[in-house]
């Protein structure tokens, strides 16, 4: 769903709620607040303008960097503000002068229909949860239709800064528990890396895994954060292949949002705008990838996401393929070579209807023979359309970290 179509509900909500007084006894705020169009945005980029706006919204971003006074600008180039503001932290609510400055905020943007949620912080501690939750509630209760959105550690973050103990997955895993128990979060948000020069390491899946599965107990969305720069030495710029891979991963874990690090920021290699504002190589790399992850995550959204496995990849958090899938791989050449295939299965409840097939190897293309429970149809993600097969078995051609969605007729 579009956000202009959802704009007339979110603004009686917000009217109704934003003039409550601050320090009243306020029943608790269902949240209204819905993803929509699946989300393609960024972290860092630069002071939005008119050209960088068309920039990236002719790159295929959808929810951008904001300040209150670019709303009427992104609208008029169809993109979604994610609004910045120094008032957007746990401690304003401790000040009555700053909680009035921030409500009265609050009652200017959330009639715009450009505003698509508020940015709180990045990378907190499970310290800051119980500030953090009180100001999603207070967000929630004055303008329940948009998001606060908080994004989250990768795995290899320290127990120091997770600010939970144990081992990776353990401590991880509470970290994102206290999160949701306590932040109670619209959208679970993460970032992961692991693009270095000579390697790539090894918890890319083990992350989206357990992201992944702490969003659907909790029924919430989740967004991945990917590498599209380097920032030190011993970190590489990621190439188109090694971008398509991360969009379509991205994708077959079940997620509806992809972000980039970074737009552009000083000091870092890649990203999507060079210092003089024209466009680099990743620009160019994701500007076709950006309306693939819509258009499938668009079909993914009415269903969920039920499994995902993988074929050859034993990395921590890659579970293999069991031997009664819907659908699989014909042979065990079809199921690749050395990274082989990833499978995301989708469905409602436990019927199995869709399955992403994405070819692991960003390196080299692969062609895999792909059986079914009925005649399979495969989606074009380009155009858009599906085409119909008179058989159960398909096969696909796909490119190097490339995915292909098929479906049962």
């Amino acid at each position: 769903m579009d956000y202009r179509l959802a704009f007339a509900a979110t603004l009686l909500l917000c009217a109704t709620v934003r003039t409550l007084p601050a320090q009243a006894s306020q029943p608790v705020v269902e949240n209204a607040w819905q993803v929509g169009t699946p989300i393609v945005t960024y972290y860092a980029g630069p002071p939005m303008s008119d050209g960088v706006a068309r920039q990236m919204a002719e790159g295929g971003f959808n929810v951008v960097w904001c300040g209150e006074s670019d709303l009427d600008l992104l609208q008029r180039h169809g993109l979604r503000g994610m609004l910045h503001d120094g008032l957007l932290r746990p401690a304003t609510l401790d000040s009555a002068e700053e909680r009035e400055r921030l409500d009265a905020l609050i009652a200017r943007v959330c009639k715009h229909p450009a505003l698509y949620s508020y940015f709180i912080t990045d990378e907190p501690s499970a310290a800051a949860f119980p500030g953090l939750g009180q100001l999603v509630a207070y967000l929630r209760q004055r303008d329940p239709g948009r998001m606060a959105y908080i994004n989250l550690f990768p795995t290899y973050a320290n127990n120091q800064q997770l600010g939970t103990t144990g081992d990776t997955v353990t401590a991880y895993g509470e970290h994102l528990r206290q999160y949701l128990d306590v932040v109670k979060p619209a959208l679970v948000s993460y970032d992961h890396y692991q693009f270095m020069v000579g390697h790539d390491t090894q918890q890319y899946f083990l992350n989206l895994q357990m992201i992944r599965e702490a969003a659907r107990s909790r029924g919430l969305p989740f967004l991945n954060i990917v590498q599209a720069c380097s920032w030190a030495p011993q970190v590489r710029v990621p190439v188109a292949d090694e971008l398509r891979y991360l969009v379509y991963t991205t994708l077959a874990y079940g997620a509806e949002g992809i972000s980039y690090y970074v737009y552009s920021a000083a000091n870092h290699k890649g990203g999507m705008r060079n210092d003089d504002g024209t466009p680099t190589a990743i620009y160019e790399a994701v500007k076709p990838l950006n309306p693939e992850f819509v258009a499938i995550a668009t079909q993914l959204q009415p269903l969920q996401s039920l499994a995902v496995y993988h074929t050859a990849m034993k990395e921590p958090g890659c579970l293999p393929l069991p031997a009664d899938v819907a659908f699989r791989p014909e042979t065990e050449t079809d199921a690749g070579a050395e990274r082989g295939l990833l499978l995301g299965y989708f469905g409602t409840g436990s019927t199995v209807t869709h399955v992403l097939v994405v070819n692991l190897d960003y390196r080299a293309g692969t062609t895999a023979d792909i059986v079914g429970p009925a005649a399979l149809a495969l989606y074009d993600a380009a155009t858009g359309k599906w085409s119909g097969t008179d058989s159960s078995r398909a096969s696909l051609r796909l490119p190097p970290g490339g995915g292909i969605l098929v479906r049962s007729q």
